[in-house]
């Protein structure tokens, strides 16, 4: 009888051994553009709050190229197990897999999301090159220059492209896209006048703005916004014209739900943090509290939605 129970005793299943705690080691959060646009500017503000909830570094790595979908290769290929994080945003989530015929990850299936972190209306800027002062008189020198102007745009399909192709569709008029690899370097030839105009993120021109290197003429969204109250939307000489950007996290498909979890606990302590907060609106973005479910619906109809513009413009990638 002993020896049985020895026997027993010897087959019952050991108990398991914890886990340890998420996470142990510095986080990364993967950004599709390059330094200083709006993008970057979102994910390092979002990096440094999430490092106190966290209790580990967060640090941004800017893998910019292929129109956002390096990042996302990147992001998809990384182990699931939450340390590599993607800042997603309009263009790679919801616009390239209509624009690229061949996508090798498809950010539907292959990323799971966390939550939206901010959504800000973009800005119309002109500089050296342009002699209006107004929205409307940027309409008269583009509908004049019959489609030699230039715009540029942080990438092909991306918020910046697709904010000015929609204007381009409704308006009637005429312009020649010219892409960049970021905001900031097609921000640097609109300065030079090398570029006649662009539409862009808040976050990526604000400071080009304050400091008189570029003009705002009009705002994407609904109504003017609180740091430039007195710039007009579009919608005021454009009625109906609408067209924001989104940044939000997203991880690997696959990634186990606790660690999910945790990541959206630190992303809801993140977006709660005063110093988020007043960074995110002092550069036009609202800050907001939307989980992934819903953040992923938004993705799934912002893909329906930009669909249609990117076949009209006829909008290609080689």
């Amino acid at each position: 009888m002993m020896r049985r129970r020895h026997l027993l005793a010897a087959l019952a299943p050991l108990p398991a051994l914890a886990q340890p705690a998420f996470p142990t080691r510095p986080l990364r959060i993967l950004t599709a553009f390059a330094a200083g646009g709006g993008t970057d500017l979102i994910a390092r503000t979002l990096a440094q709050a999430m490092t106190a909830p966290l209790g580990q570094s967060v640090i941004v790595e800017n893998k910019p190229g292929a129109g956002g979908n390096l990042a996302t290769d990147t992001a998809a290929q990384a182990p699931a197990d939450g340390y590599t994080i993607l800042m997603g945003n309009h263009g790679p989530m919801s616009v390239n897999p209509t624009l690229f015929r061949n996508l090798r990850t498809n950010p539907e299936t292959a990323l799971e999301p966390i939550g939206l972190v901010a959504d800000a209306p973009l800005v119309v800027v002109v500089g050296s090159r342009s002699q209006a002062t107004h929205f409307p008189a940027l309409m008269a020198e583009i509908r004049a220059a019959n489609g030699t102007i230039t715009y540029g745009s942080a990438s092909n399909g991306s918020a910046s492209h697709l904010a000015a192709a929609l204007l381009m569709q409704m308006t009637g008029l005429e312009a020649e896209h010219i892409p960049y690899r970021g905001a900031a370097p097609a921000l640097t030839d609109v300065v030079s006048g090398t570029l006649h105009f662009m539409i862009t993120t808040l976050p990526s021109v604000t400071g080009l703005i304050a400091g008189g290197q570029v003009r705002a003429l009009a705002v994407t969204g609904e109504a003017s916004i609180a740091v430039l109250p007195s710039v007009p939307p579009v919608a005021a000489t454009v009625p109906g014209y609408k067209a924001t950007a989104w940044y939000g996290i997203l991880v690997r498909s696959g990634t186990p739900a606790p660690i999910m979890a945790r990541l959206a606990e630190a992303k809801r302590a993140a977006m709660a943090d005063p110093m988020l907060i007043n960074r995110l609106r002092e550069e036009g973005a609202e800050p907001s509290a939307m989980d992934g479910p819903d953040f992923g619906r938004l993705i799934r109809e912002e893909r329906l939605r930009w669909a249609e513009v990117v076949r009209r413009a006829n909008i290609t990638v080689d």
